[in-house]
């Protein structure tokens, strides 16, 4: 393939790093735009940056301008699932008002390809053991809801515009790249494996269970944890699907197989061979009991082939990330 040049917003954040190092290697140009709300501009791998808001029209207009986007890969976003529900008119405003004004743009200056970064929240409950694509959309939350209205958003904009899209389902993002120069840092931190991480590194007391009560084999939440970098390779190939000339389609991201949030906690003392406190505490607002993928659509159609399936090796990588991460932080970062 041709070298394309790819907007990537959000670029700076958790995913973003890592979609923006796979596109380099593939030999593509990402010009990456964030407004570093959650991001760290320090961790990009290579690309040309630029710091603004995807509701920043006339930032926006000077990009599309100067270079010829060939297409664009939607990170930016708010992804806590329980502020989404205590501040649900943060998340519309910024997760779909702020969409639309991207897509306003790329509609205005021709660019027909988006690959969006949507989530498993989209289904809530799940009605069947594995989920595929044709479950049921009943969010749970108000961040599954803003996913859903940015699907809806795009599905609408193929009909009126022809503007084709991959709708990326991700189930739980974990891990790091095997390098260790790029990984998870959030601030603050919602994801469980860098949570238990900083509880095995000494950063913090304990690791807090949300429900132990949940309809699962050991009471806890049940996730499908899906390798970071088995997450970019999705990117790259749904890239490569509309380059070639494909239909829009939705595909879920995920290694099919769950584990509980007690299994990930044992999983991660023996990876990093630290004890790890546990305190039990009430559910949260919006947590399915299970939600695990089936990923068959995007293995057949697009020949995705994750190479980390194994939940040793993907924390292995996030400890391996974390050691390195945390002993460069000043100390004044945990006060």
């Amino acid at each position: 393939m041709a070298t394309l040049n790819i907007l990537v917003t959000g670029g700076c954040g958790y995913i973003g790093t890592h979609v923006v190092k796979a596109l380099l290697a593939a030999g593509h140009h990402p010009i990456i735009i964030d407004n570093l709300s959650g991001g760290h501009s320090h961790l990009l791998p290579g690309g040309e940056f630029f710091k603004c808001d995807i509701q920043d029209r006339w930032s926006l207009d000077q990009i599309f301008i100067t270079h010829r986007i060939d297409a664009v890969m939607h990170f930016a976003g708010f992804i806590e699932v329980a502020e989404s529900a205590r501040n649900p008119i943060k998340y519309y405003r910024n997760n779909v008002a702020a969409t639309a004004s991207l897509f306003d743009a790329m509609v205005a200056y021709g660019i027909r390809r988006c690959i969006f970064s949507s989530s498993a929240a989209v289904y809530g409950e799940p009605l069947s053991p594995r989920i595929d694509e044709g479950h049921p959309l009943r969010p749970t939350s108000p961040y599954g809801e803003t996913k859903r209205c940015v699907e809806n958003m795009l599905s609408a904009c193929d009909q009126a515009h022809g503007l084709k899209s991959i709708c990326l389902r991700y189930f739980n993002a974990a891990g790091a790249d095997e390098s260790a120069t790029i990984g998870e840092r959030h601030n603050p931190e919602s994801h469980l494996i860098p949570l238990i991480l900083q509880a095995a590194g000494g950063e913090r007391d304990h690791i807090r269970i949300f429900g132990t009560d949940y309809p699962t084999q050991d009471g806890t939440c049940v996730r499908d944890y899906v390798h970071v970098n088995d997450l970019a390779s999705a990117h790259l190939l749904s890239l490569e699907h509309l380059i070639r000339g494909g239909d829009s389609d939705i595909f879920n991201v995920g290694n099919s197989q769950g584990y509980s949030v007690r299994q990930v906690i044992e999983t991660a003392a023996t990876v990093t061979g630290r004890p790890i406190k546990v305190i039990e505490d009430a559910r949260r607002p919006g947590d399915p009991a299970v939600l695990v993928a089936d990923a068959n659509k995007i293995r057949t159609r697009l020949g995705w082939t994750p190479q980390y399936e194994d939940l040793t090796r993907i924390i292995r990588t996030a400890w391996n990330w974390h050691q390195i991460s945390e002993s460069a932080k000043p100390l004044a970062a945990y006060a």
